[in-house]
């Protein structure tokens, strides 16, 4: 499953249709010199403006995170820029802390994003992509900070350990996170600030040798973005 990079070969296959859908609906006009027809030059310019455009649109709608702030930000959400977005995020990170202490989530910081890994014991059954629902309160107090700090991408990823085939992995890392976000979207979070992803069993943080660490490889994380126009 791909989430970020260039553009496939499928969309590349739709850019060189446009390309010959546009060649052959250029407007001609004929050569005084020579009496023979001729694509007049600013179609030919409006045509490579056009491919242009298609290709960077291509190129930079594989990022799905850009693609979500620059739909906020076209919604009217305030982007964050400068020293307000560390401060912003430093607010968050406090505010969840205080939100989700002794619940067995952790709160990460990486420079200005902020990591909440929910361990797959706490959060569902074995096999199972329903939340359980004495983790719902663990989740009603996360959206509660989400709802209050809105100037963040939420992105929902689910993971699993590497027992049993990748491909059964890779659909119940995605059910998981897409339960989790539907959880959230309930309890008040935006579906346009959130992003749901399944990465199978591709992003360990543990080694799947041991159960110890295959109980850490199964969880499902949340990543909080800020709302940045880069």
């Amino acid at each position: 499953m791909s989430h970020q990079g260039t553009f496939s070969s499928p969309v590349f296959g739709l850019l060189l249709g446009l390309v010959a859908a546009l060649a052959l609906s250029a407007c001609t006009t004929l050569d005084p010199y020579t009496g023979e027809e001729r694509t007049a030059r600013a179609t030919t310019g409006t045509v490579i403006g056009a491919i242009s455009g298609a290709v960077l649109g291509a190129a930079t709608a594989s990022d799905r995170r850009d693609r979500k702030k620059r739909m906020l930000i076209g919604a009217g959400v305030g982007a964050l820029s400068g020293g307000a977005v560390g401060a912003y995020m430093d607010r968050q990170e406090d505010a969840l802390r205080e939100q989700l202490e002794g619940t067995d989530v952790s709160v990460t910081r990486d420079g200005d994003h902020i990591h909440l890994n929910m361990p797959g014991d706490i959060t569902f059954g074995f096999d199972s992509a329903d939340v359980r629902a004495d983790f719902y309160e663990v989740l009603d107090s996360v959206s509660i900070v989400l709802e209050e700090f809105d100037q963040t991408i939420v992105e929902v990823s689910g993971h699993t350990d590497s027992t049993g085939a990748a491909s059964y992995n890779q659909r119940l890392s995605e059910r998981r996170a897409q339960s989790v976000s539907r959880y959230l979207l309930s309890q008040g979070v935006t579906e346009e600030r959130m992003l749901v992803v399944g990465y199978g069993e591709d992003q360990p943080v543990a080694s799947n040798d041991s159960e110890e660490g295959r109980q850490q490889n199964r969880r499902v994380e949340l990543t909080l973005v800020p709302l940045t126009e880069d």
